[in-house]
C-alpha cells in the first residue's frame, strides 16, 4: 500500500529550506513515484524526518515500556542508548552490583538482566518490539567493572579492549564514558586512550560525560580532546553545560577549544538539550573515594559519622546551593515524600538529608539541578558542531517507569526546542530540524536515518509549527506535547491525531563493521 502525505512543507533534514511537496511511503520506505492508496492531507504542516535522540538513557526502560510513549509523542523515531558510561551490557562482572551501579536507568525491577554479551542485549531489545528504532553505545561502566572492579585499582586493558571489540562486532554504534560516576571516576587517560583507540579502529563514536561540568570544565574538555588527538576517534562531548552561577560563560570557552580542535582536523562535536536544569543520580555529587567498592559499599560507608563529616566538608565547594537540587525520584517506600522537594526544603541540614537518602537508596536517588545560564545554552545550540540529545528516558506514565517526578526533557525536548529556540537570533526551523535529524544520525554512524529522501526508511514527523509546544514542566512533567500531528516509524504510524496507535514497528539498528 502506498500512502501519500499531501501538500505539506517538506524539510529533508539537511538544513535546506522547506519545499511544498507530497511525500510517498510504500513498504516502510520513502519512494519517488507511485499511485497512492491512501492520501493524508497535511496542508499547512511541516513534514520532516523523525528525530534521532543521540543521547538517551532508555537502556532498560524500553524493555519495560516498549511503546516509548514519552519519546514518540514528541517525534522521536530513533533512540541511541548507552550514554554517560551507564548501562548493563556486556555483563562480565557481578550482575547485582552492575545493576545497582546503573540505578539511574533501572526504573522497573521486574525487567530481567538475562543476557551476557552485547549482541544478546541487542537481541533483548529486538524481542521487546519497541515503537522506536534503537541503536546502542557500549557503556564504560560494565567494561571497567570487568577490567578493574569497583575500586581504584589498575585496569586490565587487554580485557577491556577485547570486550569493547566484541561489542562493536555485535553492532554497537559506539562507546561512552561517564567520569563522575563510580567506579569510572578512577579511570585514567591510559584507559580512556585504550577505549578511544578501539573506537577509532572500528570507526565508532566515543561519547564523553566529562569529568567536571563546574569549575573544572575546561580541564575536562582538554582531557577528552587529548584522547581524540592521540587516537583519532570520532568524539562527542555530551550535554555540554557549565553548572553553577560562578561558572557561567564556561560553555563559550569550551566551544573555542572545540573549534580549535576541529581546525586541527579532529572530528569533535557536542550535544545539548534546551533546558536550564539537569537530572542525574544524586550520588554524582559524592567524591570519588566515597563511591569506592560499588553501590553497596558506598551505602554502608555513608553510615560512618567520620565519612559523612568529610563528605560534608568537601561539599562546601559544590557549584550548586541546596535549594537548586530537587529530588525527582526515590524507590517506593517511606521516603516518597521527598520527591518534588529541594534538599533545602527537606531539613535544616540539607547535606545530612542528602547523605541519608544516599545511605538508604544509593544510586537509585535521582535529582534535578538548576543554576544554568541561558547564554551558555544559546551558545551551544547555535554552534555549528552541536546536535540535540534529550538526555532523557522513554517513559510510560501509566506503568512502572512513570513513578516519581522526572525531568520534563523525557516528554518535551524536541517541541521545546522548536517552540522556544526557533526564531530571530536563535535557529531557523530548518537548522533546528537538522540538529535533531541528519546531524545526530551522522554522529552515531546511522547512515540511513535522519534524512527524508526516496530510498530511506520512512521515519517521519508531521508537525504544526504554530502549535508545537512542550507541556511538561518540572512540577508536572508527565504531560505530552502539542502540535505533533503524525509520527511514522519505518512507514507505520505510531502517533496520530488520537495519540499513540499502539504500533511497535521499531528496529534495532546494528552498525556493521
Amino acid at each position: 500500500m502506498t500512502v501519500a502525505l499531501r501538500g505539506g512543507d517538506v524539510l529533508d533534514g539537511l538544513g535546506g529550506p522547506a519545499v511544498r511537496a507530497d511525500v510517498l511511503v510504500r513498504a516502510g520506505v520513502v519512494v519517488a513515484h507511485g499511485t497512492p492508496d491512501t492520501v493524508i492531507d497535511v496542508t499547512g504542516l511541516v513534514v520532516c524526518p523523525g528525530f534521532v535522540d543521540l543521547h538517551s538513557h532508555s537502556d532498560l526502560t524500553l524493555l519495560s515500556a516498549p511503546r516509548a510513549p514519552s519519546k514518540v509523542r514528541q517525534g522521536v523515531t530513533t533512540e541511541v542508548v548507552g550514554n554517560c558510561g551507564l548501562g548493563v551490557a556486556p555483563i562480565a562482572a557481578d550482575v547485582a552490583e552492575l545493576r545497582a551501579a546503573a540505578g539511574y536507568l533501572d526504573l522497573d525491577p521486574a525487567v530481567p538482566l538475562d543476557w551476557q554479551g552485547f549482541g544478546e542485549y541487542l537481541d533483548a531489545l529486538a524481542a521487546a518490539r519497541t515503537s522506536v528504532n534503537v541503536a546502542a553505545l557500549v557503556p564504560h561502566l560494565p567494561l571497567h567493572a570487568a577490567a578493574a572492579g569497583w575500586d581504584d585499582g589498575p585496569a586490565d586493558l587487554d580485557r577491556l579492549r577485547g570486550l569493547l571489540a566484541e561489542s562493536f562486532a555485535a553492532g554497537a554504534a559506539g562507546v561512552s564514558t561517564g567520569l563522575c560516576y563510580g567506579p569510572l571516576v578512577h579511570a585514567g587517560e591510559d584507559e580512556l586512550t585504550a577505549i578511544g583507540a578501539v573506537a577509532a579502529e572500528h570507526g565508532r563514536v566515543f561519547a564523553w560525560h566529562l569529568r567536571d561540568y563546574g569549575a573544572g570544565l575546561l580541564d575536562a574538555v582538554d582531557e577528552a580532546l587529548r584522547v581524540a588527538e592521540r587516537t583519532g576517534c570520532r568524539t562527542q562531548l555530551s550535554h555540554l553545560v557549565s553548572v553553577g552561577r560562578k561558572n557561567w560563560g564556561g560553555v563559550a570557552a569550551a566551544l573555542e577549544r572545540v573549534d580549535a580542535a576541529r581546525d586541527r582536523g579532529l572530528d569533535v562535536a557536542v550535544d545539548v538539550y534546551p533546558y536550564l536544569a539537569g537530572n542525574a543520580p544524586l550520588s554524582q555529587l559524592l567524591p570519588a573515594w566515597a563511591q569506592n567498592g560499588g553501590a553497596d559499599a558506598m551505602k554502608v560507608r555513608l553510615a560512618d559519622p567520620d565519612v559523612r563529616a568529610r563528605v560534608a566538608t568537601e561539599w562546601q565547594d559544590l557549584p550548586w546551593t541546596w535549594d537548586e537540587i530537587t529530588v525527582s525520584r526515590v524507590p517506593a517506600g517511606p521516603d516518597d515524600a521527598a520527591t518534588g522537594r529541594t534538599l533545602a526544603q527537606l531539613g535544616d541540614h540539607p547535606a545530612d538529608v542528602a547523605l541519608d537518602l544516599l545511605h538508604r537508596h544509593g544510586n537509585a536517588v535521582l535529582a534535578v539541578g538548576t543554576g544554568r545560564s541561558e547564554d551558555d545554552l544559546l551558545a551551544a545550540l547555535r554552534h555549528p558542531a552541536s546536535v540535540i540529545g534529550s538526555d532523557g528516558l522513554a517513559l510510560d506514565p501509566d506503568g512502572p517507569t512513570g513513578a516519581g517526578q522526572p525531568h520534563p526533557r523525557s516528554y518535551g525536548t524536541y517541541p521545546r526546542l522548536l517552540r522556544d529556540y526557533v526564531g530571530p537570533g536563535r535557529l531557523s526551523l530548518a537548522e533546528a530540524v537538522a540538529k535533531c535529524t541528519s546531524a545526530p544520525a551522522e554522529r552515531a554512524g546511522l547512515r540511513d536515518r535522519g534524512v527524508l529522501a526516496p530510498g530511506r526508511p520512512a521515519d517521519i514527523v508531521v508537525l504544526d509549527p504554530a502549535a508545537v509546544a512542550d507541556r511538561a514542566t518540572y512540577t508536572d512533567p508527565q504531560r505530552y506535547p502539542g502540535g505533533i500531528a503524525l509520527v511514522m516509524v519505518n512507514g507505520t504510524a505510531v502517533v496520530d491525531g488520537r495519540g499513540h496507535t499502539g504500533a511497535r514497528p521499531g528496529s534495532v539498528l546494528r552498525v556493521e563493521e
